[in-house]
Order: structure tokens, then sequence, then C-alpha cells
């Protein structure tokens, strides 16, 4: 069982929404957490961060005005609501956990201590 799973991926059409799920099974409440996007051929991307409870929020330009990330501490929840998307959103999303409450440099990967598996996404156009 990992330590983080990722869950509501799928394959949709252009400009329709779905909702990621992260449930993690390690303590999350301190930590900052993050969303990135792999695609063959590509480097990993940061799509967003949250800190530990919430305040900051970072988002990739390319995803700015239609992601939303939020998070449960209570329920160790995190979640990515992706709306109208593109077929550039296409790709395994994960969800990491970093090694600090919240940071700026929130996209290196080398900041996050725990990775899940990812669900993938497709966008059809």
């Amino acid at each position: 069982q990992g330590r983080l799973v990722e869950s509501g991926g799928g394959s949709v059409e252009s400009g329709e929404s779905l909702t990621l799920t992260c449930a993690a099974s390690v303590t999350i409440g301190n930590y900052a957490m993050g969303w990135f996007r792999q695609t063959p051929g590509k480097a990993r991307e940061g799509v967003a961060a949250i800190s530990n409870v919430g305040t900051t929020i970072y988002y990739a330009d390319s995803v700015k005005g239609r992601f939303t990330i939020s998070r449960d501490n209570a329920n160790k929840l995190v979640y990515l609501q992706m709306n109208m998307l593109k077929p550039e959103d296409t790709g395994l999303y994960v969800c990491a956990r970093d090694y600090a409450s919240q940071r700026r440099d929130w996209s290196r990967d080398d900041v996050y201590a725990y990775w899940g598996r990812g669900t993938q996404v497709t966008v059809s156009s």
C-alpha cells in the first residue's frame, strides 16, 4: 500500500472537468503538498502546490484560472479540481508531500519526500 494514492483520473473531452484525489497514509498536516504531471518524453511538471494549512497556493501558469488545489488535513486528503481541460493537460498526475510546510520553489522535484504512483488523465480534442 502506497503512502500517497491518487484517484479520479480518466478520459474526457476538451472542456470537461475532473477532480483528482490524493489519499495519504502518512502525516500531511505539517507539510506542503504538490501535484505534478508526467508525459512521455517531457520533464515532470509542477502543476500546483498548497501550504500545510492551505493559506499559500501556487499554480503553474498553464493551469491558472482552470485548476484548483485544496486539502482536508483531518482526513489526509488533497484535491485537484480541473476545469476546462485541454488536450495538453493529458498526463500522469502524481501527488507529493514536501519536506517543509511551505516554500516558494515548490516545483522542484527534490523538495518532496513522498510520491504517489499517479492517476492517468487523458483529454481528447
